[in-house]
């Protein structure tokens, strides 16, 4: 089988602290003798999955100058991961834990952290919990501070859960609802966005998480400011950080990323153009400015 193909990654399985059993892919470099090369671990959004990172993955495995190892988490309740019996522990702090018994399962002492969206978040919350082991943060599309309109947005889409007979009609679906803020893309990345995020389950292609994650999203009172991680982005700031905003994005500022990057010396700002939140990674304008990031440690 080929590298794109499933023999790419092995399987891992872990437990976490109360138990669940939860699922990453793991990527090995495609070189032998590259373990000096710190791993890079990618954090999905909120309702995504492991299959996210797949095509980046490949890229920074089987990299020609400098291959190393990347590990996509799933947390509990998305895509193998075992749903959690009980939702209210579809939260940051919850899944931060995840990560982090992930690592040690793994024996990881430090890397390269990738967080999109969510998994941003929770990188706030491991400089608190586990700061040790965070060598550098690329975030993508995500900071301290977000906006309602496109928080409202996500609980609202998300709160749809749509069925469909195929992923070509999924990849229709998904041109529909966020063609205006990709218009990049071309219908081979709908397709393999609709493949990332969906799975066939008795005979019908529906979103690979459990149904329960959005009753989060609903417990939230929009009509009040939300919390901000201001002091914890302070902490995740003393190392190198990438900071990825899509041009469209409804989440994440301009302002918000204009703040993060003032007056830091280990902020570095880049703009996908053409996407919206969050954006694809591997695409090559974003790729290769990430690439070069992470080939400095």
């Amino acid at each position: 089988m080929t590298a794109s193909g499933a023999q790419a990654f092995r399987d891992i399985f872990f437990t976490s602290e109360d138990g669940l059993r939860l699922h990453a892919r793991d990527y090995p470099a495609a070189t032998s003798g590259v373990e000096a090369r710190l791993p890079v671990i990618c954090l999905p959004g909120l309702s995504r999955n492991a299959r996210d990172f797949h095509q980046l993955a490949l890229m920074l495995a089987h990299s020609p100058t400098a291959p190393r190892r990347v590990i996509a988490v799933e947390y509990r309740g998305r895509g193998l991961s075992q749903y959690d019996p009980n939702p209210a522990n579809y939260n940051v702090m919850m899944e931060c834990k995840d990560v982090i018994a992930l690592c040690d399962t793994l024996g990881v002492k430090q890397c390269l952290f990738i967080g999109t969206s969510r998994g941003g978040l929770i990188l706030h919350i491991m400089t608190a919990l586990r700061p040790d082991l965070i060598a550098a943060t690329i975030l993508n599309d995500i900071g301290p501070e977000i906006e309602v309109q496109g928080l409202m947005e996500i609980r609202d889409y998300l709160g749809r859960r749509s069925t469909f007979s195929s992923f070509e009609e999924a990849a229709e679906a998904l041109t529909a609802i966020h063609g205006a803020t990709f218009p990049t893309l071309d219908p081979a990345d709908w397709l393999d966005m609709a493949h990332a995020l969906y799975t066939e389950r008795d005979g019908s292609v529906v979103a690979d998480y459990d149904p329960a994650l959005n009753d989060q999203l609903g417990t939230i009172d929009f009509s009040k400011p939300l919390p901000t991680l201001w002091p914890q982005f302070e902490s995740l700031a003393e190392k190198p950080i990438l900071i990825v905003r899509g041009e469209h994005s409804n989440l994440f500022s301009a302002q918000t990323l204009q703040a993060m990057a003032e007056n830091r010396a280990n902020v570095t700002a880049q703009t996908a153009e053409g996407q919206g939140h969050a954006p694809l990674l591997h695409r090559q304008d974003v790729f290769q400015p990430l690439f070069a990031f992470l080939s400095r440690f």
